[in-house]
């Protein structure tokens, strides 16, 4: 049975093809248009996916979205009630868009579901719809290597659900209970975000990145105005402080008196209190998540715990987890935002719509590595290069891990192209940009010279499974990139007396430890663990890396510039390449040096073709 699920109109929107249970292929449709976050219908990923798996979409057994827009629109209607007639403003801009594009959702789809297939309505297979948080929570349990499992979903907002907790047993899921909006953590960090000058539903791994330069000054308020938080985790906002119910802003001027003044315009110098607002609320929100999975442990006695939902994404606040909460161990959804409520919305209706039995590894999830995009064969690629007017070598797979080796070995910056492109917000290893995370300059270098963002953002390391507890203090594998944890202390570096007197930005400066590209201010690491069963391309350059040098980590960020999506196309990436001081591209088999190729003829401003973030 083929079942395509699809998540489009809110954010970021995806789509996902599944055989019998089995994960054929999935992808964002930002990846294909290249305009970040895409909303629109992910006509280009169903495309995809329907090619991946041999299959036209009239012969597709069922179609599921990720969402119930009639519930949806139920809580606005309902919230302006509540608010009438102060939120009349939001309410007015919003209802415009239901009626004209949201409320009568399932005709579009069908529609837009006949025109991409060429064929009449009633020739479609049938359309059916999960809940928000079903989705969730359906993309976190069904794929994990757990029999049994406590499910979190936490995010902004779905149909009425902020934080949904549920037990999942085999094939199923059982609601637990919700916290509804607007009572939301997700929309509290977003607060901040916003108020930070960042934007909201892109820039909260911003404020995550920046609290460790900062002091949470700013808790004590946080906690006894903002929001009451209960013995057992819940939560309520004191909605006096935010706008998201009745305007267009997050915040009001209620909020930002507490917090001494006006929002940081975005792009304008980031000074001392962002970094004390950060600090706050990251940590608020971690004593939130660590209270909420205990209760959730206490209540359903399960020893392992799966995380969805925009707030899963918080690999900060994971890897406390990990290290603090009740749980034996965590499954994070690689994809937890919206995106992933196109793949969980087709396991939902497979094991719990249809019955079916589930297949477990435990040894494994069944996410692939969440390698499940589109890749591209050596033929193909070198038809593109050489329709690109690129100059390029061939090398077989020995010399090509080799020479990729040497030229990270001495601190070139390279983009690694290789395999079947991510799912969901990371990077790991098949759309990558890589670096010595040995190197002193290389933290500097890859956000100034080829991300072209912000100067305090942290990158993650890329290491082997089997060395990681040599590097990092860690207890579980990390293969998604969502857990941060401590750089073991026998490789930190002390700072000197003046050293440690440095506040804000200027702890930038000081080297941490013998990893000092990766290494951030609070001696925290992003870790990937990387292994042959999950991306083989990857783990065999890391194990020549480590033959050359005797280290196996490396620097690995996602190949793209600030504001434009990860790279999916050989063209995608040479223009990156080109665009950026990036010293060498290895794509398939092929290397490209930056100083053999010719000039690169780039039209417009092409920093202002993607919307900053």
């Amino acid at each position: 049975m083929y079942i395509l699920g699809i998540s489009a109109y809110y954010h970021d929107s995806a789509a996902c093809l599944v055989r019998d249970g089995v994960i054929v292929a999935a992808a964002q449709e930002e990846r294909f248009t290249r305009k970040k976050a895409d909303r629109d219908f992910p006509a280009h990923s169903i495309q995809f996916c329907l090619k991946q798996g041999e299959i036209a979409l009239s012969s597709i057994d069922a179609l599921v979205f990720y969402d119930k827009p009639l519930l949806k629109f139920d809580r606005l209607l309902e919230t302006y009630l509540a608010f009438a007639p102060r939120g009349f403003r939001s309410f007015a801009t919003a209802m415009h868009l239901w009626l004209s594009e949201k409320l009568f959702l399932r005709e579009k789809l069908k529609v837009q579901f006949a025109q991409l297939a060429g064929v009449k309505q009633k020739h479609l297979p049938k359309l059916d719809f999960t809940e928000h948080h079903q989705a969730h929570a359906a993309s976190a349990f069904f794929p994990s290597p757990f029999a049994d499992a406590a499910v979190l979903c936490m995010d902004g907002v779905g149909e009425w659900a902020t934080t949904s907790a549920w037990q999942g047993q085999g094939n199923s899921l059982k609601p637990l209970w919700e916290i509804q909006f607007p009572h939301s953590l997700g929309l509290l960090y977003s607060a901040f975000t916003y108020y930070t000058g960042f934007k909201v539903n892109s820039g909260e791994y911003k404020v995550m990145g920046l609290a460790p330069y900062g002091r949470p000054l700013f808790e004590k308020i946080i906690r006894e105005q903002l929001i009451d938080i209960k013995a057992d985790g819940s939560f309520r906002l004191n909605l006096e402080f935010f706008d998201f119910c009745t305007g267009l802003e997050m915040t009001g001027p209620k909020f930002h008196r507490l917090c001494g003044g006006p929002p940081r315009d975005p792009e304008s110098p980031i000074t001392q209190r962002e970094m004390d607002l950060a600090a706050s609320i990251q940590k608020v929100c971690e004593d939130v998540v660590l209270t909420l999975a205990q209760t959730l442990h206490t209540q359903t006695g399960a020893r392992h715990l799966c995380l969805a939902g925009g707030v899963a994404l918080n690999c900060v606040a994971n890897g406390r987890l990990l290290r603090e909460g009740p749980f034996d161990d965590l499954w994070i959804q690689p994809a937890a935002g919206d995106a992933g409520g196109a793949l969980g919305a087709a396991l939902s209706l497979w094991y719990q719509g249809q019955r079916n039995p589930r297949q477990i590894d435990s040894r494994t999830d069944s996410m692939q590595g969440g390698l499940l995009g589109p890749q591209f064969t050596n033929g193909e690629i070198a038809d593109a290069l050489t329709t690109l007017g690129a100059s390029f070598r061939s090398f077989d797979d020995e010399e090509l891990y080799s020479r990729t080796a040497k030229l990270l070995a001495t601190e070139n910056v390279v983009g690694w192209f290789q395999g079947r492109m991510e799912f969901g917000p990371r990077a790991l290893g098949s759309r990558s940009i890589l670096g010595d995370a040995r190197s002193s300059k290389m933290q500097s270098t890859m956000n100034l010279k080829i991300k072209y963002r912000e100067s305090f953002r942290p990158f993650a390391p890329a290491v082997l499974r089997e060395d990681c507890k040599e590097y990092f203090e860690l207890a579980s594998e990390s293969a998604y990139m969502l857990v941060a944890a401590p750089v073991r202390r026998d490789r930190r570096i002390s700072p000197s007396a003046q050293e440690a007197e440095l506040f804000g930005i200027e702890k930038l400066k000081i080297p941490r430890s013998d990893l000092p590209a990766v290494t951030h201010v609070d001696y925290s690491a992003r870790v990937q663990t990387v292994s042959e069963e999950r991306n083989l391309p990857f783990t065999r350059l890391l194990r020549e890396f480590r033959r050359q040098t005797g280290c196996s980590v490396l620097v690995n960020t996602s190949f793209n510039v600030r504001g434009e999506p990860i790279v999916c196309s050989v063209n995608d990436a040479y223009r990156c390449f080109m665009r950026t001081e990036m010293d060498a591209l290895v794509v398939g088999n092929f290397i490209l040096l930056k100083t053999e190729q010719p000039v690169f003829k780039d039209t417009g401003n092409w920093r202002n073709e993607f919307e900053l973030d």
